[in-house]
């Protein structure tokens, strides 16, 4: 005899109403027997390693992976350890003038606006006011001396930018620490070296060509510039 299941979920031998409740099952499905548990699934058990539900008929956990069958633990699984990246050596330095060789005097330059020099020339351009000189220390083996120019990238160390009569690369200035050299660098009005006390020189120096300057000695180029190259007193550089 079938049995239907009423929808206050009574069983019921009537398929009208419901033997228990009275409650009508026209439309009510025949009660299903519960399927019995499958041969071989056997009893629930637990994991030893990791207490995950298991059945006592796996052979693996399905959580950890222990094996039932051997007793073997899983292989713990080792966290990588994050390595820190050495730090970077300390950068070169950026490349730098070539200094003076060790144990050299200080020297600067002083640049002048000579009045004699400026009636000398007779230039068409007034003469700026005479005072007192601007000061270059020479920190370098080679000085360049003339005025600047952006769109040439010029930029002389012993800049004589207002003096017209000098030439963007004048003349050059090197040393080896205790002495120093000028040499013309092919200037528009050339480059003059006197002693000091002595009058105006008259003749430049050959250009291309080195001459050793003395201590104190003057350098005359351009309408009205005067240099002096002279070892620094202290407290200058």
């Amino acid at each position: 005899m079938s049995t239907v299941v009423c929808p206050n979920g009574h069983t019921s031998t009537s398929t009208d109403y419901c033997d228990v409740c009275g409650a009508p099952i026209e439309s009510s499905a025949p009660a299903q027997a519960p399927e019995p548990a499958a041969a071989g699934a056997g009893t629930a058990t637990t994991c030893p390693h990791c207490g995950a539900p298991a059945s006592s008929l796996a052979l693996f956990c399905e959580v950890c992976g222990y094996d039932f069958t051997t007793g073997t633990a899983p292989a713990p699984v080792s966290t990588p350890v994050p390595v820190t990246p050495a730090p970077d050596p300390d950068p070169a330095p950026a490349a730098l003038p070539t200094p003076a060789p060790d144990g050299a005097e200080s020297w600067v330059a002083e640049v002048w606006v000579d009045p004699d020099w400026y009636a000398a020339q007779q230039p068409e351009d007034p003469m700026p006011s005479a005072g007192l000189p601007g000061l270059v220390p020479l920190r370098e083996r080679s000085v360049l001396v003339g005025r600047p120019s952006a769109s040439r990238n010029i930029h002389p160390a012993v800049d004589c930018g207002t003096d017209s009569g000098v030439s963007r690369r004048h003349c050059q200035l090197n040393t080896d620490g205790q002495r120093w050299w000028v040499e013309d660098l092919q200037s528009a009005n050339g480059t003059y070296v006197s002693r000091a006390g002595d009058p105006l020189p008259t003749t430049p120096i050959p250009a291309g060509q080195r001459k050793e300057i003395e201590d104190g000695d003057r350098l005359y180029l351009g309408a009205w510039t005067r240099i002096v190259i002279r070892t620094a007193l202290p407290g200058e550089v």
